[in-house]
């Protein structure tokens, strides 16, 4: 299989470890299905999470790492996802949560896995709309904390999608990048300068 997923920071796994081990944090949690899970909950497929900050003018994606995600696992399916984030301090635990990405992110890894090139698996969150990816990274070997997206790497949007994006549909970043600029670049004010 060509498809690589980088391991995650130990302190970024115990984090999680710790957090699913604590009762108050699993209550408090807002995922009911992590709550009323039956049996032992296990962290799988961490991903790194990177934010799409800003496209230069050049046409180049500028990114962030803002965390790893895990999806939690509880028998034979994922119930909830986990996220970590960087402190001064070092990796800790952010918050449980549950939706649609869960399982979309479970689809995207299935038809990824099918690539022909190895590739590694990351997350891209596009905040400006609101928008998930899976980005399927050129460099297999990466630690997965660095980088930004190379014109030939792919996108799989999640759903639920942008209107007009098609979820589960996958995209290079050369393809996908222009639509994602023209829609995250507001359009200039009328009367001022361009």
């Amino acid at each position: 299989m060509p498809l690589h997923v980088p391991p995650a920071p130990a302190p970024a796994l115990r984090s999680v470890l710790t957090a699913l081990g604590s009762p108050t944090a699993v209550r408090e949690a807002r995922t009911p299905s992590l709550r009323t899970a039956e049996g032992p909950t296990v962290p799988e497929l961490p991903l790194p999470l990177h934010v799409l900050e800003r496209i230069t003018p050049t046409g180049v994606p500028r990114t962030r790492l803002a965390g790893w995600r895990f999806l939690i696992r509880c028998q034979d399916r994922a119930v909830a996802a986990a996220e970590t984030r960087l402190t001064a301090d070092g990796w800790v635990f952010s918050h449980f949560f549950e939706g649609p990405y869960i399982d979309s992110t479970e689809r995207a890894l299935r038809q990824a896995e099918s690539t022909e090139l190895p590739v590694q698996a990351r997350l891209l969150s596009v905040p400006g709309l609101y928008m998930l990816t899976l980005w399927l990274h050129g460099d297999p070997e990466s630690d997965g904390t660095g980088g930004h997206p190379a014109p030939t790497d792919v996108l799989i949007p999640l759903a639920p999608a942008p209107p007009g994006i098609a979820a589960h549909r996958p995209h290079s970043v050369a393809e996908l990048l222009p639509a994602l600029t023209h829609r995250v670049t507001p359009a200039p004010l009328l009367g001022s300068p361009a």
